[in-house]
Parts: C-alpha cells; sequence; structure tokens
C-alpha cells in the first residue's frame, strides 16, 4: 500500500507524484497539463468543428426543403416531365403568376416626345387674326370709333369645290370688320364667316380657293376628328395654337376632368373638357388632340380662370361635330348686297351698355326702343322692349354689329333673330324668324 503522496512541479507544463508504500518502495506518477496557448488552440479547433457540422446539417436540410418544393411544384403543374438540360425560371403559384402576368399585358408606355403627332397635324392649323372697329361714348357722352384687332386659332376641317372650311369660336370672330388667316406656310388669305353658334361659341370660316396658292394648298391638311365620348381621366393630351398671337406653339398635358359645366363671360353655361395643358389668350378656337393627333376638343380662353393655374377647357368634339356639320352648310356671305337692295327691319336701337345692365337689370344685346308700323320686324313678331342677342345664328353685342351684318342680307330673305323679351317678371329667349323688308326711300 502506497503512502505519504508528494507532488512537485515540472517544466514540461505537467506535475509527478511520488508515492511510497509501507518498505519504502517508491512509485513516481506523471500528470500532463496543458498550459493557457495549448488551451486556445484546442478551443479553437472545437469551434471549427462545430461550424463544419452546422454547415453540413443546413446543406442536409436545404436540399431537403428545395426537393420538397420542387415535387410540391411538379404535382401542381400535373406531373410535367422538366428536363435537367433546359435551364428553368423560378414559378410562382399559378394564382401570382397569373396576375402578375395580367398586369404586365396591361402597362401603357406613354412617349413624352410628341414631335411625330406635332409634325402630322401642324398643316391642318391656322392663325387667325380679327380686325374690327371699336365705338364707345366718352364721359362726355360723345361716341367715339377706334380699329382693333384680335388674334385666335382655327382648325382646318373640310374642303368643298370652291372654298376652304375652318373651324374656330364664336368670339373669335364676332365683330370682324375682316378676318386674315395665317397658313403653316406663312401665307395670309381673307377668310369669311360662313356661319356661327353663338350658344356653343363655335364658328365655321370659309377661305375661297382662288385666294390659296397652290404651294399652300400641297403644305396644308385637313384634320381628323377624333371621339370624346370615351376619354378618360389622365389620358395625356396636345394643345395646338396661336398663343398671344406670336404663331402656333404646342402645349401637353391630360384629361383633368369631364363634363366640366363652366360657366362663360356673358353670363352663359356650357360643358367642357378640362385639361391641364396650358390654354392661353390667341389658343382660343384651335385643337385639343389625343396622342393619335385626333381633335378631341376646341379650345377656349374665354373661361380660362386667370387667380389658377393648369386649368383649361375646350369644347367637346363630339358634342361640337353636329353644330359643325350644320354650319358648313351655310350660305358663305363674302360681299356685301348694294345699297338699293339691303335687308331693312325697321326698328330704332340702342346699345345696353354694362351700366345699364347693372342699373335695371336688362341683359346685355340691342335693346329695341321702336318698333315701325307694317315694318318687318313688326310683322315677324318683334316687339318694344325687346332685346336683339342673335342675328342669323351670330351673337349681337352693339347696334355696330347688327348694321355690318344686315348689309350682306338683300331684301326678302329670311333670317332667324333671337331676342329677350321680359315675361313674368324675368328675361326669356324668343327666336323669331323675320322676312327682311326694302329700306324706305329717304331713310
Amino acid at each position: 500500500m502506497y503512502e505519504n503522496d508528494i507532488y512537485s512541479n515540472s517544466d514540461n507544463g505537467g506535475y509527478s507524484t511520488y508515492q511510497t508504500d509501507g518498505n519504502g518502495n517508491q512509485r513516481t506518477d506523471f500528470v500532463m497539463v496543458p498550459d493557457k496557448a495549448q488551451k486556445k488552440k484546442k478551443g479553437a479547433l472545437r469551434k471549427v468543428l462545430l461550424s463544419m457540422t452546422m454547415g453540413l446539417l443546413f446543406g442536409l436540410f436545404a436540399g431537403a426543403g428545395f426537393y420538397a418544393v420542387q415535387f410540391g411544384i411538379d404535382r401542381i403543374n400535373g406531373g410535367e416531365e422538366v428536363l435537367a438540360d433546359e435551364p428553368q425560371q423560378p414559378k410562382l403559384p399559378e394564382t401570382t403568376a397569373d396576375s402578375f402576368l395580367k398586369n404586365v399585358n396591361n402597362i401603357t408606355y406613354v412617349n413624352s416626345d410628341v414631335s411625330d403627332v406635332v409634325e402630322k397635324v401642324m398643316p391642318a392649323m391656322v392663325s387667325i387674326v380679327n380686325n374690327y372697329t371699336q365705338t364707345g361714348t366718352t364721359f362726355w357722352g360723345q361716341t367715339y370709333s377706334q380699329q382693333g384687332a384680335s388674334s385666335g386659332s382655327g382648325i382646318i376641317v373640310a374642303e368643298n369645290e370652291n372654298e376652304l372650311l375652318i373651324v374656330s369660336n364664336n368670339h373669335v370672330v364676332q365683330g370682324m370688320d375682316s378676318l386674315d388667316v395665317t397658313f403653316i406656310d406663312g401665307s395670309v388669305a381673307q377668310a369669311y364667316i360662313k356661319g356661327t353658334d353663338a350658344d356653343m361659341d363655335l364658328a365655321v370660316i370659309a377661305v375661297p380657293l382662288e385666294n390659296v396658292s397652290k404651294e399652300t394648298r400641297g403644305a396644308i391638311a385637313i384634320a381628323t376628328m377624333g371621339d370624346s365620348d370615351n376619354l378618360k381621366l389622365g389620358m395625356p393630351v396636345i394643345a395646338i395654337g396661336n398663343a398671344l398671337g406670336y404663331g402656333q406653339s404646342v402645349t401637353n398635358g391630360i384629361i383633368s376632368a369631364l363634363d366640366r359645366e363652366m360657366t362663360m363671360d356673358d353670363g352663359s353655361t356650357g360643358i367642357f373638357i378640362q385639361t391641364n395643358a396650358a390654354i392661353n389668350p390667341g389658343n382660343s378656337g384651335g385643337a385639343l388632340l389625343n396622342i393619335n393627333g385626333e381633335v378631341i376638343g376646341i379650345n377656349s380662353n374665354k373661361i380660362a380662370a386667370s387667380q389658377v393655374e393648369g386649368m383649361g377647357y375646350a369644347i367637346p368634339i363630339s358634342s361640337a361635330s353636329p353644330i359643325i356639320a350644320d354650319l358648313l352648310e351655310r350660305q358663305t356671305r363674302t360681299d356685301k348686297v348694294a345699297d338699293g337692295e339691303v335687308g331693312y327691319m325697321g326698328i330704332t336701337m340702342q346699345d345696353v351698355t354694362d351700366q345699364i345692365t347693372q342699373m335695371l337689370g336688362i341683359p346685355g344685346g340691342v335693346y329695341v326702343y321702336e318698333v315701325a308700323a307694317e315694318s318687318a320686324a313688326e310683322k315677324g313678331g318683334i316687339q318694344r322692349g325687346d332685346v336683339i342677342v342673335k342675328f342669323d345664328g351670330q351673337k349681337i353685342s352693339t347696334r355696330t354689329e347688327l348694321k355690318k351684318l344686315v348689309e350682306y342680307y338683300k331684301a326678302g330673305e329670311t333670317v332667324s333673330v333671337t331676342v329677350k323679351r321680359f315675361v313674368d317678371g324675368e328675361y326669356e329667349d324668343v327666336d323669331l324668324e323675320i322676312t327682311l323688308g326694302s329700306q324706305p326711300e329717304g331713310q
């Protein structure tokens, strides 16, 4: 039996034990104790082994998962065989994939470059200058007149045997002494009113083909009419017109609103297309186009609001087309009638100024102060106190405008006249047919 254990340190990182028995015999045992460096090496080795083990396990699980997913997709696809040598794209679940593909097929690319469209339609656009005479009364009661000019736009829409026909706004040509039309090549020709509709603010003017050179006829084009009934909010649009009288210019935007009811300067209302394409003074009568270059509206700056930006308006072409078709059939009056043949109505007239309207509530137009007995006006139903607002479809604001119009009509011709008549406490429209008479001698 060994007793009396003795321990001693060793230089090689361990220690020795010495044991003796009762007879004095001794046994030596050596125990190895690793130092700190050796401990760190063993710790690092264990980490490496652990990482390799986890990586192996992850690979096994990932492989099993991929196999399970592939097996499930194969079952969804009806067990179709997939060839190993054909690269396969990752597949989405059926419902998600169908929805994604449907959305992809419905994507519409809108090109912001509209130069090709503009190049195609610009030959159908014209600039219009209205040369007019402005009359008025001074503070001292003296009448005066002065020459003026205003700018607008037009669209070439048709051609007949003798005329080139252009659509514009009524307020662009109203009160004119003469109309000058400038074509894309810079040539200028005089135009004449063929017909107007004041309620829709539409006008058709005509340029005699004999006044259009062969070169100009080769440069111009006839616009293509579109459909404004199927427009949608956000559709891209292009506006072309004679902005500020500087010549044709182009703006673009989108359809901001449809069927917008607006009140115009004269108090009448209309239904319009609203767009954020800039429509400035001079753009009136120009074209609002879709991205295919088709006319979907006729621009009108008459109702543009000065206190806001990004709100322009256009007459929908589908509403305007029937009226335009009717105006195209009207007789173009290019020459004044000889003095002895001019038609005669037989009324004494007075202008309704803004002051009279504000003070007495009489609507703007030409006030009938007196109706001659047995005159064309009396026979046609015009009464004292009526206010003439339209003559043959053209809006009338002053005596001068009415007199200038009558100069193009012969005695014996029948024309439509619209008056506002005071009935039951308010003014209402009354449409009359007047057969013009001959002017009495000495008048």
